[in-house]
């Protein structure tokens, strides 16, 4: 640990006293070498004595540095310069490694490039579009729009065409939820709607889920600190592989009544899951975000989803994305349009959505035979309970096969009485 600096001269450095003053220049004196990596930090109640401020003013302009990965530690341990700029990036995700030649890497849940359609004659369609390299910041262009509402599960008020499903669901959240607040969210799920979350800042409330789904009762307990927001993946969970069945959807409906928490619905995994699209957007039509990715079924390098909700909402999402790029590529709208209304796409589609069951059931099966639980599913990857994750990482990685560890979609939860965690093996949709 580096040199300790005193109050007295930290407080000579700052000027502007406000929490995001503070956290500005202290970011600043770091980035400029006058508190280099490895310096203590004072005590929070001696800076705040010299600075006259409170000493909750201090500790929140440390939890910003922190989520900025520029000072470390807290409480008795002290607290120390820890990084000298800010690179934001996903933690989990980016913490996925690029494997050699002869690894089977069991960690990507792509689609099957071979089981999805050709885009020759959709994106020679989708150059036709009306308003073809206009800067107006349309939302979604009518021929999408009306292909879209054929298939969604409820009567949306408004569209909003994006670049993917992650895409929507982090830009519905920097719009809509602020930096600080709290957010409900499924336990496990995706280790990227994680990273999007700890990226803004918010604090994350998990809510474990059953075979149908987020469980009520810890769903009533956790709107009892009153989040921002609800996210869940009805249709299809892209970890776990199950579906929020209807009852269930109805039970989270009874507990939602009485809040005012944003209900977000990622159905990330789309069109290639067997189970219809539903939604809670029918019963809460004024709060609910409902988003559909187009990624799986119809390919990445579209870049689409849709998402719905009320007008007012759709027009602060709207707002917030003026910031960049203001709207999604009209010729890759038009040629998504186009897929939804070839049938060959759907049969394709149902081809695939068949290919992967008997691949996930095949290593499912296989696992059962040798004595793994591993309960029905569906989509792109297995949920595998194991005694001890480490092991189980080192004994496959010696075997050349690489997965996902559980923990970067859950931590660590109490199974009948006992503390377990379980790992992820993400299915391969390109193995037989």
């Amino acid at each position: 640990m580096g040199d300790a600096v005193e109050a007295s001269w930290f407080a000579e450095k700052i000027t502007d006293r406000s929490i995001r003053g503070i956290a500005l220049e202290t970011s600043a004196l770091i980035r400029a070498g006058a508190l280099p990596v490895g310096t203590r930090l004072p005590a929070i109640r001696d800076i705040a004595y010299e600075l006259h401020v409170s000493p909750a003013t201090i500790s929140e302009a440390w939890s910003e540095l922190r989520r900025q990965k520029i000072i470390s530690g807290r409480g008795r341990n002290g607290t120390w310069v820890s990084g000298d700029r800010f690179v934001a990036k996903p933690e989990r995700l980016a913490s996925s490694g690029n494997y050699a030649a002869g690894v089977l890497d069991l960690t990507s849940a792509g689609p099957d490039v071979a089981l999805l359609p050709g885009l020759a004659k959709a994106m020679a369609h989708g150059a036709s579009a009306a308003d073809l390299n206009s800067y107006e910041r349309s939302r979604i262009v009518p021929e999408l729009k009306d292909a879209i509402s054929e298939r969604w599960p409820y009567e949306a008020e408004a569209f909003l065409a994006t670049n993917g499903g992650y895409n929507a669901v982090y830009t519905v959240l920097h719009a809509l939820v602020s930096p600080g607040s709290s957010v409900a969210i499924e336990h496990p799920t995706a280790m990227r709607l994680l990273d999007i979350l700890e990226d803004l800042g918010v604090r994350i409330i998990p809510v474990a889920c059953d075979n149908d789904g987020p469980l009520p009762d810890l769903l009533r307990e956790a709107l009892r600190q009153r989040p921002a927001a609800f996210l869940f993946q009805p249709r299809l969970h892209s970890v776990t592989g199950i579906t929020v069945s209807a009852s269930r959807l109805d039970q989270l409906g009874a507990v939602l009544e009485d809040s005012d928490t944003l209900i977000i619905e990622d159905d990330g995994v789309g069109d290639i899951s067997a189970a219809p699209p539903h939604s809670l957007g029918g019963r809460f039509a004024e709060r609910t975000i409902h988003i559909l990715s187009h990624s799986k079924s119809l390919g990445p390098d579209l870049r689409l989803a849709v998402l719905s909700s009320s007008a007012p909402i759709v027009d602060q999402i709207q707002s917030y994305r003026s910031f960049s790029a203001g709207w999604t590529s009209r010729i890759l709208q038009g040629a998504a349009a186009w897929l939804l209304r070839d049938p060959a796409t759907w049969r394709l589609i149902a081809e695939a959505r068949d290919r992967y069951q008997q691949r996930r059931d095949a290593l499912a099966d296989a696992l059962r035979e040798r004595g793994i639980s591993i309960p029905p599913g569906r989509g792109l990857c297995l949920w595998v309970p194991v005694v001890s994750e480490p092991f189980a990482m080192v004994t496959l990685a010696a075997r050349n096969i690489a997965v996902n560890p559980g923990s970067k979609f859950s931590g660590t939860v109490t199974l009948t009485g006992r503390r377990a965690k379980c790992g992820i093996w993400r299915h391969d949709p390109t193995c037989p």
